[in-house]
């Protein structure tokens, strides 16, 4: 099965990394090193699928590619 394409980046404002799912609306997290804020995420993403789940709501495919991926297949 494919997974959510995860974005991890450094924030100057916030002093550390935030990483988010680009599929999931507002799932985000924040780390100072980047791990830590992928870990963060792994535990924000289950939470966004257990309440999507509990509230009847869809949960949307792995779908995003980042742009240089679309290059490349075309």
């Amino acid at each position: 099965m494919k997974d959510y394409h995860i974005n991890i980046f450094y924030s100057d404002e916030d002093e550390g990394y935030i990483a988010d799912i680009p599929d999931l609306n507002y799932c985000s997290a924040f780390g100072e090193p980047p791990l830590e804020a992928l870990q963060e995420l792994n535990l924000a993403k289950q939470a966004w699928l257990d309440a999507a789940q509990a509230e009847g709501k869809p949960i949307p495919p792995p779908t995003y590619r980042p742009i240089i991926y679309q290059l490349k297949a075309a």
